[in-house]
């Protein structure tokens, strides 16, 4: 089987990772559910959301700094985190009712995460090494759609348990491990080092250009997962204007959520001609005027706002690759694999006062929170246009 799935490495890949990251948004897929049964508030559904970022956090870190990622092979690193991500996933069914314990198995769902993402990059590497740019971009692409993907089971599962979502994330989870370690890893692998250095890393951050390129990041990072924790809230919020079925909920935030997969596949095509620094900037400058703008038409047909939330979708993860692309270019060569694990340590660290603010704001602000997360795409911005960068990170 194996070597039938070779055949097709990237296509096996982006769907393991498709399956793997259902897990990162799982809770929130049914987070309406719970507010019902349980009494969860939105602030609740936020510090969940935390809890798998702080995760995600301490796990890369811990492979960053462990090297385990050197002493095995990427592909059971990519399984075993699978299998494990799927287990406390599905423990958090029998711990919902306790804080503690809910927050705990997030966290470590997060921890799990942090073998799943990273290292589908690797694998991608070790087997389509000529076309990394354009295979990141679908990478990222199944990143985004995986985190839809729980919105969607909700919706097929209405009527049903909210433990069924939950169960369903768990299930594609042990599905993606499974056909990665059927698939192996890829030929073009670089051989094992030594240890990961995070001193190195952070001394990677006084070069201006790799500066300016992981300042556009952070600015990136402070607004996107905060926009994919409110988008049910935004989504309800339209249709209860519309007087619209409820149950229209995760169809519609699956949708919102799902069109990052078309901003990716598009950047990244469009990447191979301009460079990966246009379409960074462009899609950041998109989703940061579309930032400022929604509030001033919080009032407006909601008709209006939900394709405005369509056209967000779609740009607020479209960077996404080329920023990976873009560190590359411009990170020290002697050190980059250090230097991308601190650029996305502190990148995932960021996203967690944007979710926290948002979350506990919007019972108390409504669709005015999203002013919040203006501050990372202009920040961003200005970080991109201090200084000249080498933006030849096409695919």
């Amino acid at each position: 089987m194996g070597r039938r799935l070779a055949h097709h490495p990237l296509a096996i890949i982006v769907l393991a990772q498709l399956f793997g990251t259902s897990l990162w948004f799982s809770v929130n897929g049914v987070g309406l559910s719970l507010s019902a049964d349980l009494g969860l508030t939105e602030a609740d559904l936020g510090r969940l959301t935390l809890a798998v970022q702080a995760g995600f956090i301490a796990g890369a870190l811990a492979l960053a700094t462990s090297g385990l990622t050197d002493r095995f092979r990427a592909s059971r690193v990519f399984a075993t985190a699978c299998l494990a991500g799927a287990l406390v996933n599905a423990g958090f069914v029998l711990a919902a009712e306790l804080p503690i314990a809910g927050l705990t198995l997030r966290f470590a769902t997060g921890v799990c995460l942090a073998g799943i993402y990273p290292l589908g990059m690797k694998l991608v590497i070790g087997w389509t090494p000529r076309h990394t740019g354009a295979a990141l971009a679908w990478l990222v692409g199944m990143l985004t759609l995986g985190t839809a993907l729980p919105h969607l089971l909700r919706g097929a599962t209405l009527g049903l348990d909210w433990s069924w979502p939950l169960l369903g994330a768990s299930g594609l989870a042990l599905l993606g491990g499974g056909l990665i370690l059927a698939l192996g890893d890829g030929p073009h692998l670089p051989p094992p080092g030594g240890r990961a250095r995070l001193g190195e890393g952070l001394a990677a951050l006084r070069e201006g250009r790799f500066r300016a390129v992981a300042g556009g990041y952070f600015g990136h990072c402070w607004e996107l997962y905060a926009v994919w924790t409110l988008v049910p809230f935004l989504v309800g919020r339209e249709l209860a204007r519309l007087s619209a079925p409820v149950a229209l909920m995760p169809w519609l935030a699956f949708g919102v959520i799902a069109l990052g997969l078309v901003g990716c596949v598009l950047g990244g095509l469009v990447s191979r001609r301009l460079g990966s620094l246009p379409v960074a900037r462009g899609a950041l400058s998109g989703s940061g005027a579309i930032c400022l703008a929604y509030p001033l038409l919080a009032d407006a047909s909601p008709w209006l706002l939900l394709t405005l939330m369509a056209l967000w979708g779609v740009t607020v993860i479209a960077d996404s690759p080329q920023f990976s692309a873009l560190a590359a270019a411009n990170a020290p060569r002697a050190h980059v694999g250090s230097t991308l694990a601190v650029m996305n340590a502190i990148g995932f660290a960021l996203t967690i006062p944007g979710i926290w603010l948002t979350a506990s704001l919007w019972s108390a602000l409504g669709p005015w929170v999203v002013w919040a997360l203006l501050p990372g795409p202009v920040l961003g911005l200005w970080a991109l246009h201090r200084r000249p960068l080498r933006h030849d990170g096409r695919g």
